[in-house]
This record gives structure tokens, sequence and C-alpha cells, in this order.
């Protein structure tokens, strides 16, 4: 069997913190492994909404968790929720040795490393530290600025089109590139479209059964055909029957999202983009052209280069035919968006 370092066994917790997007809320995605002294996989666990990570780990590993080293994504929890203290599980499994990515920002649950040091476990923070907090950046964005991480779903053309001049739009992106965004849906809490886009395009906005489906939230004042497919019980859909984008955050901060996913055309995405609540942008470009159309982005009020709003390139990917380029919004940017 391989032996697997701090950085590899890390990574193996990370990848299954990642399985946990969607089903976590308002909790983080968390995962854990355990390695035994010859640094060997002995078993795993990941946050799915019920039990904790380290616990599933811990059940799944026996006895034999005895003088083991434990890998989780998230420092172990010191508090009493919903379940005990992870930390008094690692404890009692004679866990000697626990390596974690990121410290828990959040003060309820923090502690968990000075209680495991004062019991005897040997405790190493911060390994690849960057890695887990990229893929627990939703929840971390909501502990930073209060509300979820607001992510937009753009498909364009290579001209930066989403429709032609008369309106048509099906389908610019390829069948794999839906394929994504299906996958995309699964790790949202909730999507957000606005009455226009369901009336235009009348989708289900559904994982397609890949996962789970989020929570749908319909934003405008135009009554919504009683037809209308967003309106069935394939998912729970939220009618806020309102154009204030704060009206939409109190919801989404009411119901502990850690995560909404923009799916809307460019009138409504543009609005949320200046008001500064957007946070990420997921661009799928078509390589085709139009020349003439609908653009992916409206007026920004922006007058001159010194205002833009920069993004970094977190990722550029081949979907089939398709780019698909994720976009975080620069860390020198504040939450005005300026």
């Amino acid at each position: 069997m391989k032996s697997l370092n701090d950085a590899a066994a890390m990574q193996l917790a990370i990848d299954c913190a990642r399985t946990g997007l969607g089903y976590t809320f308002p909790n983080p995605i968390v995962g854990a492994v355990i390695v035994n002294a010859a640094g060997e996989l002995i078993s795993e666990g990941a946050h799915l909404g019920t039990d904790h990570a380290e616990v599933i780990a811990i059940k799944a590993a026996g006895i034999i968790a005895e003088g083991t080293t434990l890998y989780v994504t998230l420092e172990p929890c010191n508090h009493h929720g919903k379940t005990p203290p992870c930390v008094d599980a690692i404890i009692a499994a004679g866990i000697t040795r626990v390596v974690y990515a990121i410290s828990d920002p959040n003060q309820m649950a923090a502690g968990g490393a000075q209680a495991l040091r004062a019991a005897g476990v040997e405790v190493i923070a911060g390994v690849m530290e960057s890695e887990a907090k990229f893929e627990n950046r939703d929840w971390l964005t909501k502990i930073e600025t209060g509300r979820p991480r607001f992510i937009w779903k753009i498909a364009s053309t290579m001209d930066g089109k989403v429709a032609a001049s008369d309106g048509t739009s099906k389908w610019i992106t390829s069948e794999l590139s839906r394929a994504d965004v299906a996958q995309m849906r699964s790790q949202a809490d909730a999507i957000v479209t606005s009455t226009a886009t369901v009336i235009t395009d009348d989708s289900l906005l559904t994982s397609k059964g890949i996962g789970g489906n989020p929570v749908r939230i319909v934003m405008g004042n135009t009554p919504l055909p009683k037809e209308a497919k967003i309106l069935g019980l394939d998912a729970e859909t939220k009618i806020i029957a309102s154009r204030e984008i704060q009206d939409l955050i109190n919801f989404a901060i009411e119901r502990g999202f850690n995560s909404v996913l923009i799916e809307a055309g460019p009138t409504f995405g543009t609005a949320l983009l200046r008001a500064g609540i957007v946070d990420e942008i997921v661009l799928f470009q078509a390589p085709t052209f139009l020349g003439a159309g609908i653009p992916a982005i409206g007026d920004l009020g922006i007058t001159t280069i010194n205002e833009r709003l920069d993004f970094e390139i977190a990722s550029v990917d081949l979907i089939g035919a398709d780019i698909k380029i994720t976009l975080l919004k620069s860390n020198h940017q504040s939450e005005s968006g300026r």
C-alpha cells in the first residue's frame, strides 16, 4: 500500500470534503482521513450534513484508530452543536496526531487545537491551507461577509454575446457544458433567477439527477405562468416579489445558505454585479461568434478605466469544445465592488 506524506493525505481529505458541496449548509464542507504509522490509509469521511467528517472516519477505522494520524480540512470543533465535540471523539479513539488545514474562524466552534494539545495530542496546523480554503470558499465567504457567496454562471459566445439580436440563445454552449452546469447546481445551496428569465426560458433549474436540487429563488414583480416548470415539485421554489437585492440577501441569510448560483440574463446579473455581491463568475465560452447580439454584461456605470471591476482567473478548463473560466473577485476590491 502506498505511503502517504502530510500533503498527499491532506489532498485526500480535501477531495472528500468536496463531496459535501450542496449538503452541509449552514455548516462548512469538511473531509477527514486516518493514516497509520506507516503512512497507509485506514479510513476516510466527509461531512454530508449529519455526522462530522472526523467522526465518520473514526467509526470506519474502529479500534485500529489508536496511535494513528488524523488529517482534516478544518480544525476539529470543540463545542456541542447538533453533535458532540469532535475533539472528544478524537481523544477517545486514541489518535495521537492531528493535522489540519484551516483554523476554524467561527469562534463558537474554535479551540479544538488547544483542547487536543492539552490532552497530549500532537497538532499541526496549516497543511495545504490555501487549497482547503479554495474548496471551502463558500462557507468562508459567509463567515467573513455575513452573507452567502454569490456565483454568476454565464454562457456566451467568444465575443461575449448571450443571445442573437432576435433574442434566440439555445444552445450557445455544448451538451457537455450544460452537464457541467448541472453539476454546479448540485453543489449549490440555492439558485436565483428573475421572472423575466423564467418566462423566456422556462427552465427547471435542477441538477438533472446528478445530485441534490438546490432551492430555486425567483425574483421580480411579474407574475409567472401557472404552468411554469420552476413551480413544479422537483425542488423547493421561493418567489421574492421584489427587485430589491437586499431582500434576496436577507432571505439567503435567513436560510443559512453558503452559496447561491446566479442563473439569469444580463439585466439581473449586471444589477447584482453592480451592487458588489458577485464573488465569482463561471464563464462558459463557445467557439462561435455573433457580432451583433445581447452582451453578457450590461452597463455597470463605469466611465473610466480606473473604475473597472477586477477579477482573478482561478482556473481555465476545456469542456468539450467550450472554454470554462472561473473568475474570483479580487481581494483588493471592497464589498461595493469598487
